[in-house]
C-alpha cells in the first residue's frame, strides 16, 4: 500500500500567538531557529508551554536549562547538534508532553533521563544514533502513546523493554539494523496499533512475535530480507488493516484471518513467489486486497516466470 505516514508531529498545543526566542511576558510559545545559536534560551517566563529550539548548532543543554518552566508541555529540538544529556534535565518540567529530539548526534541517554515525566505522550528520538535500549528509559512513561526510534543504529530490541508502555498506541523501529526479533520484544504493548519494522535487516521472526499486540491495525515489513514466515504468525491480529510486506525474499505467503470488516490492504509485490497450487489458493481468496500488482510477479515454476500472480492465480490452467 501507499506509505502511510503519521501526521506531522509539530505544536500540537492549541495555536497561539508565537514569539521568538526573547523573553515577552505574554507569550506562551517560543519557537528559535536562528542557524547560529549555540546556547539555549534563557528568561522565558514561567507561563512558557511550548519552546521549539530547531535547526541551530546547539550541541549542549545544562541541567539547568528548562529550570523555572514548571508548565512546560511541548520542547521541540530537533536538527541540533545534540551529543549528550543532562540526567537531570527534564526534572523541572513534570508536565511535559511532547519531546521531540529528531536528528541530533545522541548514541545514548542518562539512564534515569526520564524520572519524573509521566506524562509524556509523544517521545521522537528518530535520527540520531543510537545502538541500545535500555529498559529505564521507559519505566515511568505509562501514558506515552508515540514512540518513534526510527533511523538510529540498533541492533536488537530487548525482550520486555517496552513493556511498561502499556498506552503506546504507534511505535517506529524502521531504518534501524535489526535483523531479528527476540521473543517478547513487544511484550506488553496491548494497545498497540502501528508498528513500523521497514528498512531493516530482518531474515527471520519469531513465531510469536505478535501476539502480545493484538490491536494491531498497521503492520509494515516492506524492505527486509524475510525469506519465510512463520505458519499462523498474523493469527492474534483480528484488526489488521495494512499489511506491508514489499521488497522481501518470500517464496510463500501468510496471511491474517480476516473477520468480517474493511478488506486487508496488502502489498506483496517485489518477493521472489512462487505460484504453485497453495500460494495460488490463496491469491485467489486475497485477489482483491491486494493494492500493488506491478511487481508481484511469479519467480518460479519457469512456465509462470514473470508473470503477475494476481493473474496465474485467476487462470483455469494452472491444475490446482
Amino acid at each position: 500500500p501507499s506509505r502511510i505516514l503519521p501526521p506531522l508531529l509539530l505544536l500540537v498545543l492549541p495555536l497561539g500567538p508565537v514569539a521568538p526566542c526573547s523573553p515577552q511576558p505574554n507569550a506562551t510559545r517560543f519557537i528559535c531557529m536562528e542557524p547560529t545559536l549555540t546556547t539555549f534560551p534563557s528568561g522565558l517566563p514561567p507561563t512558557t508551554l511550548a519552546i521549539s529550539v530547531e535547526f541551530t548548532v546547539l550541541a549542549t543543554l545544562l541541567p539547568s536549562a528548562l529550570a523555572g518552566l514548571p508548565r512546560l508541555q511541548e520542547l521541540h529540538l530537533s536538527s541540533n547538534h545534540l551529543t549528550t544529556l543532562p540526567e537531570t534535565l527534564l526534572r523541572p518540567v513534570p508536565t511535559l508532553r511532547v519531546l521531540d529530539l529528531t536528528d541530533n548526534l545522541l548514541a545514548d541517554l542518562p539512564t534515569g533521563i526520564f524520572t519524573g515525566t509521566s506524562h509524556l505522550r509523544h517521545l521522537v528520538l528518530q535520527g540520531n544514533r543510537l545502538r541500545v535500549l535500555q529498559p529505564a528509559w521507559f519505566r515511568h512513561l505509562l501514558r506515552l502513546c508515540w514512540l518513534n526510534l526510527a533511523a538510529n543504529a540498533l541492533v536488537e530490541v530487548p525482550p520486555e523493554v517496552f513493556r511498561p508502555l502499556r498506552s503506546l498506541r504507534s511505535l517506529d523501529l524502521s531504518h534501524n539494523r535489526l535483523a531479528s526479533l527476540a521473543p517478547g520484544a513487544l511484550a506488553g504493548l496491548r494497545a498497540l496499533e502501528r508498528l513500523d519494522l521497514e528498512g531493516n535487516r530482518l531474515g527471520t521472526l519469531p513465531p510469536a512475535a505478535f501476539t502480545p499486540a493484538p490491536a494491531l491495525r498497521l503492520l509494515f515489513l516492506q524492505d527486509n530480507e524475510l525469506r519465510a514466515l512463520p505458519a499462523g504468525i498474523f493469527v492474534p491480529l483480528h484488526h489488521l488493516h495494512v499489511l506491508d510486506l514489499a521488497r522481501n525474499r518470500l517464496r510463500v505467503l501468510e496471511l491474517p484471518p480476516r473477520p468480517p470488516g474493511p478488506v486487508l490492504d496488502l502489498d506483496i509485490s517485489g518477493n521472489p513467489w512462487v505460484c504453485e497450487c497453495p500460494l495460488l489458493a490463496l491469491l485467489q481468496r486475497a485477489a482483491p486486497q491486494l493494492t500493488a500488482a506491478r511487481d508481484t510477479l511469479c519467480a518460479s515454476p519457469v512456465r509462470y516466470q514473470g508473470q503477475e500472480v494476481a493473474a496465474v492465480s485467476r487462470a483455469r490452467d494452472t491444475g490446482c
